[in-house]
C-alpha cells in the first residue's frame, strides 16, 4: 500500500507553466450559450418591459391608423408595425445587454477572469442570447399587425419580420458598452430613454420626410438611421442607400469594440 501522504518533490530544474491554455472558439460553446439564454429568458420583468411597451405603441400610434400614406401606397399600419418592431427588439437587446451592469456589481466579471474564456467568446454569447430575447417583441407585434389589418405582399412579411429582428437585435452592442461603462444603478437609467432619443433622432419615431435638412443630416449620423432604414426598405422601397449599412455596421462595430475593451478593464482588475 502506498503512502498517500508523502509529498512527491518537483524537481527543481522542472519548468513550471502557468499560462492557461485558451479553448477553441475562446469559450463560446453550445453549453455555455444555453445557460445563458435560460437566464435570460427567466428575467420576466425585463421581458414583460420589452414586449408590453411596443405592443402598447403599436396599439396606441399604429393599429387605429388606416389607409396609405399621403401620395403613396404605403399601408400605415404596416410602416407603425415595423417601427414599433424594430423599437421593441433594440429595447429586448440592449436591455439584456445592460444586464452585464448587475453582474460587474456581482463580481462576476472579475469570476470570469479564473477561467480560460476570451472577452471576445464572452461578448459573443451575450449578443446571441440579445438576439433571441429581441426575436419576442418582433414576433408578437408583427402577429397583432397581421390581425389589426396591417398589409403586406406574401414576400414583404417574412423579409420584413427578419430585417426588423436583425436590425434591432444589432444593437445589443450598446446595451453592453453601456452595461460596462457606467455603474450597474445607472444603466438601464441612460439605455431607457436614450434609446427613445435615439429613436427620435434616428427617423424611427418620426419619419426622415416631416425633418428639415438639418435635421435629416444630423440624423444620418445617429445609430438608428442606418438600421430603421434597412428595416423599413420592403415597404418604403426605392434605391437602397449603401450608406445604411455602412452606417449600422460602423455603429455596431464600434459599440462592439467598446464592450470588449471595457470587459477586458474589468477583469484585468482580479
Amino acid at each position: 500500500m502506498s503512502n498517500l501522504s508523502v509529498v512527491q518533490p518537483i524537481p527543481a530544474d522542472e519548468p513550471i507553466n502557468l499560462d492557461r491554455r485558451v479553448p477553441a472558439r475562446g469559450g463560446f460553446s453550445g453549453r455555455l450559450l444555453r445557460i445563458e439564454l435560460g437566464r435570460v429568458l427567466r428575467n420576466k420583468r425585463t421581458m414583460i418591459f420589452t414586449v408590453l411597451l411596443p405592443v402598447v405603441f403599436y396599439a396606441a400610434f399604429g393599429a387605429t391608423q388606416s389607409g396609405t400614406f399621403p401620395d403613396s401606397s404605403i399601408d400605415v399600419k404596416a410602416y407603425e408595425m415595423i417601427t414599433f418592431a424594430v423599437y421593441g427588439a433594440v429595447a429586448a437587446a440592449a436591455a439584456i445587454g445592460a444586464s452585464v451592469s448587475v453582474e460587474r456589481a456581482q463580481g462576476w466579471s472579475r469570476q470570469l477572469r479564473l477561467t480560460p474564456l476570451t472577452g471576445s467568446a464572452y461578448i459573443a454569447v451575450k449578443v446571441v442570447c440579445a438576439m433571441a430575447a429581441a426575436a419576442l417583441p418582433v414576433l408578437i407585434v408583427f402577429a397583432i399587425g397581421a390581425a389589426t389589418g396591417a398589409k403586406l405582399s406574401a414576400l414583404e412579411w417574412p423579409v420584413a419580420m427578419v430585417l426588423a429582428w436583425v436590425c434591432g437585435s444589432c444593437l445589443a452592442s450598446l446595451g453592453l458598452f453601456v452595461g460596462y461603462l457606467v455603474p450597474s444603478e445607472n444603466a438601464m437609467q441612460i439605455l431607457g430613454p436614450g434609446i427613445s432619443l435615439l429613436a427620435f433622432a434616428g427617423g424611427l419615431f418620426l419619419p426622415l420626410q416631416v425633418m428639415n435638412h438639418t435635421m435629416q443630416t444630423v440624423a444620418s449620423f445617429t445609430p438608428l438611421w442606418g438600421l430603421s432604414q434597412i428595416a423599413r426598405y420592403p415597404v418604403l422601397g426605392g434605391s437602397f442607400d449603401a450608406m445604411w449599412a455602412v452606417s449600422a455596421v460602423a455603429w455596431i462595430g464600434l459599440f462592439f469594440a467598446g464592450a470588449v475593451w471595457c470587459f477586458r478593464r474589468d477583469t484585468q482588475r482580479v
